[in-house]
């Protein structure tokens, strides 16, 4: 059954830059698109940034021209560098895959990873 484990995730000081990673366990053989949600305490879980299969991306407004959104098909892999992180981007990221299919028998389904921690100390 197909997976999706993030990675990447700490501390770091505002200012600071991290990279996550969601690798997808087994072979995909379509989606629609993959992105990275974040759910900070006491808020609603909201998208930061997806990639579609075709290669089109779309940001969070808040994280516009700081973070990037990245796709290894080699690799069934998916990155989102964050950059000038703040205080504000504190939450736990989730990855996503969103009509994946494993093989083309397969119906489409929508899977979670298990979230990441990222922390920015101002």
């Amino acid at each position: 059954q197909m997976q999706l484990v993030e990675s990447g995730g700490g501390l770091v000081q505002a200012g600071g830059s991290l990279r996550l990673s969601c690798a997808a366990s087994g072979s995909i053989y379509s989606f629609n698109a993959m992105g990275w949600y974040r759910q900070a305490p006491g808020k609603q879980r909201e998208l930061v940034a997806a990639i579609t299969s075709g290669g089109g991306t779309t940001y969070a407004d808040s994280v516009k021209g700081r973070f990037t959104i990245s796709r290894d098909s080699a690799k069934n892999t998916v990155y989102l560098q964050m950059n000038s992180l703040k205080p504000e981007d504190t939450a736990v990221y989730y990855c996503n895959a969103d009509g994946v299919r494993p093989a083309y028998y397969s119906a489409k389904r929508n899977i979670w990873g298990q979230g990441t921690q990222v922390t920015v100390s101002s």
